[in-house]
């Protein structure tokens, strides 16, 4: 069976802005320090999380940077989708990495609850300011990169220094309670509630990279209003084995086969599915089978992913095939 390549177009990882991640990272691993040697030396947790929080920032930026690079290389005969899902790799870890973090800082919280130990609440009210300039600074300069909206790569590591922002903010109005009442517990418990925002948000990135590693139809396509959409085109009777994924960030790939009649030609019908598929659905890289009542045998026809009757035609269609020709058997070595 030879899918018919419709419509082609070359994703560039340029819309992945490395400017912006690499200042990012320049304003992050310089102040990690500063927060670090804060939090112990005013006995903290809430600096102490966030300093903690903030170094997954580094690694984030930096594993957010080596992937736009990874990403660029292009396909080889062996790995014909090229690179480009390394980005989906690197959001994923981000999104464990946060979720890791926060699991961390609820547990270190909950140990302080019992008995909250002294902080010195002054500067730590100054480091916490200070973070909060700084982790805004590098929010700023990767909101006007614009990666984050339509990447989930940078989306990761956007959502880091957005928890850490949220992380100063809570720690300034943990330092000002304890100044005003020497009240302690506002420490572990502003700290959990930190957690608990980054949490949300980084369960829904882990959840959306999963989808796309798991090749599911991106939310804002509903496969049978394509399908329905498809079938109003003239010389098409159905469609099956229909299959929508993404392949990487804002690059949206579909399969199928298309039961077609004889008039009009499969060339006038492929170039309509295709202009519908792109102008009104955004999929950008099409690949169409037509198959026509008399172009194949029944099991051939059969033969598809979405649905066990036509896997099951699929195995019996090799399993015949190799019983007929040897020669197609695997080779081990």
């Amino acid at each position: 069976m030879t899918p018919a390549d419709s419509h082609q177009t070359s994703h560039s990882p340029e819309a992945t802005n490395r400017r912006p991640l690499l200042i990012a990272l320049g304003i992050t691993a310089t102040f990690l320090i500063v927060e670090l040697i804060g939090g112990i030396l005013t006995n903290s947790l809430a600096l102490l999380a966030d300093a903690g929080h903030m170094s997954t920032d580094v690694a984030a930026l930096a594993l957010a940077l080596t992937t736009t690079w990874i990403a660029r290389r292009v396909a080889t005969t062996t790995r014909s989708f090229g690179y480009l899902r390394a980005e989906i790799l690197a959001a994923l870890f981000n999104a464990a990495l946060l979720i890791a973090v926060t699991l961390y800082i609820f547990w270190e919280a909950f140990q302080r609850l019992s008995e909250p130990p002294e902080v010195d609440s002054g500067p730590m009210l100054v480091v916490a300011f200070a973070g909060l300039l700084a982790n805004a600074a590098s929010a700023w300069v990767l909101m006007r990169g614009g990666g984050h909206q339509e990447n989930l790569n940078t989306r990761g590591a956007f959502l880091h220094v957005i928890g850490d922002l949220i992380g100063s903010v809570g720690a300034i109005v943990a330092a000002l309670i304890m100044l005003a009442t020497g009240w302690y517990l506002a420490d572990p418990i502003l700290s959990a509630g930190i957690g608990a925002l980054i949490l949300f948000s980084s369960v829904r990135l882990l959840r959306e990279s999963l989808d796309v590693l798991l090749e599911a139809t991106p939310g804002h396509i509903d496969p049978e209003q394509v399908r329905q959409a498809m079938r109003e085109i003239p010389g098409v009777d159905n469609v099956h084995d229909l299959h929508i994924w993404t392949v990487t960030s804002n690059l949206v790939a579909m399969s199928a086969h298309v039961e077609t009649r004889e008039e009009p030609a499969w060339s006038e019908t492929l170039t309509l599915l295709t202009l519908l598929l792109s102008e009104r659905f955004g999929i950008a890289h099409v690949t169409l089978q037509p198959e026509g009542q008399s172009m194949l045998p029944d099991l051939y026809r059969a033969c598809s992913i979405d649905s066990p009757a036509g896997q099951q035609a699929c195995r019996t269609l090799v399993a015949s095939s190799r019983r007929r020709d040897p020669a197609a058997q695997p080779h081990h070595h």
